[in-house]
Formats: C-alpha cells, structure tokens, sequence
C-alpha cells in the first residue's frame, strides 16, 4: 500500500520478503492481501509459524461488484475512528495501484501455498468480516497440515488496528 509503481507478483514479493529474513526461526504475520505473500513465503526453512489476518482471495471476489458490495459490508462493520486511516491510505495508493494490487494476488490460490507449509498456520480472522468470510477462512485453515482458524469476537477485517492486544495473544501462543 502507497505504492504507485507497478506491482510485482506475488512470487517476486515473497522472493523479495525471503530475502530480507534472519537466519531465524521466524515467525511470518500477513494483513489482508499480503497474506499472499507470506503464505508464498512460508515454504523457507527458517519460518517457523505463519500467522494470517484476513486473507482476501476468496474467488468469489473476483468479480468487482462481489468484492465492492463485500468491501462496503466490512467498511460499516469497522470502528468509526478506522474511517480516516483508510480512506487516507486508499488516496495514497491510488484506484489504479490498487486495482493492479488485486489482479496480482486475487488469482494466486493461497490454498495450494499452503498444503506445502510445514509450519503451523494460523488464519486469524474478525467475526464481521465480510472480506474474509469464515468459510473461506476455514477453507484457507485447512489447507495448511497444521492450520487453524481463530476467529475475534466483535472485530471485522482491520484486526491488526481495532484488536491488537487480541492479535498478540495469538502470536504469542503460536
């Protein structure tokens, strides 16, 4: 996000993200799209655990008008103090950069990524969340050999800002 330069794909992401780790243990922790990335990522010898927040590749979002009617759902459901922290990152970025974003990561199948990750995985996800709906969660969960779903009460897809406190405890326990 804030980006207005050509999006790489998904495997050049992580290739990059790779690159950049410790020599280890880590622990990987994606948001939304760039759980993409890190559950790409993943497959590395040195990661340990993968957290993932809110996957966003559920296929039947592929079509624009699933995906803006799913979008608005999660906006209403978020804490009113969340409104100017996303539409001002949402200006950063650009309709152009953020539409390159989605058809980079919305056809990756996170799914397939994950049945060759060796590491427990996580998917964390907000009760509210109509961007990661808890069948699709569930569905990402189980893909991985050691996945589960851990689902906050109250929370919507922004988790990382509106229940960070919550989200530790899952990181910590992992």
């Amino acid at each position: 996000m804030g980006r207005r330069s050509r999006v790489p794909a998904v495997d050049e992401l992580a290739r990059r993200l790779v690159d950049a780790l410790p020599p280890g243990p880590v622990l990987l922790v994606g948001h939304s799209q760039s759980c993409q990335v890190v559950a790409a990522a993943a497959v590395d010898p040195r990661v340990v655990g993968v957290v993932l927040c809110g996957p966003t590749t559920d296929p039947r979002m592929r079509r624009l008008r699933v995906l803006a009617v799913r979008w608005v759902r999660t906006a209403l459901a978020e804490p009113w103090w969340q409104v100017p922290l996303v539409v001002g990152q949402w200006l950063r970025t650009g309709p152009r950069a953020m539409r390159a974003l989605w058809r980079a990561a919305s056809p990756d199948a996170i799914e397939e990524r994950l049945a060759a990750v060796t590491a427990p995985v996580v998917v964390v996800r907000g009760e509210r969340d109509a961007l990661c709906p808890a069948d699709w969660a569930a569905r990402v969960a189980g893909a991985a050999p050691e996945g589960r779903l851990v689902e906050l009460p109250g929370a919507a897809h922004m988790v990382v800002q509106t229940h960070p406190a919550q989200l530790a405890a899952v990181i910590r326990a992992l």
